[in-house]
């Protein structure tokens, strides 16, 4: 019951505030990621996972920081992102780290065309007085990618390990 728990409602939750937090403030915080971490530890326990099991997903999320920090280090992502990419990839694995890496970076691509293609459409009157709309419609602000690390977490949470994890048990 913990570990469904864990991945159908702590899970999406500490992913989908992150997503939000990033949206309304170009920032995810660090109690967040930890909470991530914590609730995998919880998940860990609640599941009996075999100590192989656990160091291949240290592994998945020890390879998501590095990559993670690589593109932070070029400018292409923030450190949140980074440090929710590999937290995202501590719960997932490898077992799915290919699929969430491609379904995440196809989010994030339209993410951007998005957020571009709106940056060029002048606000309506009611958005002007939201600091974080006119933060987010700002040509010169960047993509917040927590949205498409979160939602590439979702589309495929369902057909994850872990999921089938807590639904076995």
């Amino acid at each position: 019951m913990a570990a469904e728990l864990l991945v159908l409602i702590v899970l999406p939750a500490l992913l989908a505030l992150a997503a939000g937090w990033d949206l309304a403030s170009f920032t995810i915080p660090n109690f967040l990621q930890i909470a991530l971490i914590g609730a995998f530890l919880v998940f860990v326990v609640a599941t009996g996972m075999p100590a192989a099991a656990i160091g291949g997903h240290l592994l998945a999320a020890f390879l998501g920081l590095v990559v993670g920090f690589t593109l932070f280090a070029f400018g292409y992502i923030g450190g949140g992102d980074a440090k929710l990419f590999a937290c995202v990839l501590l719960w997932f694995g490898f077992t799915n780290l290919v699929d969430y890496t491609v379904v995440a970076s196809i989010m994030g691509g339209a993410l951007t065309l998005a957020i571009i293609g709106l940056r060029h459409i002048p606000l309506p009157a009611f958005a002007i007085g939201q600091k974080w709309i006119l933060r987010l419609h700002d040509a010169k602000s960047g993509i917040p990618y927590g949205v498409a690390l979160a939602a590439g977490a979702f589309v495929i949470l369902p057909q994850t390990e872990i999921f089938r994890i807590a639904a076995t048990l």
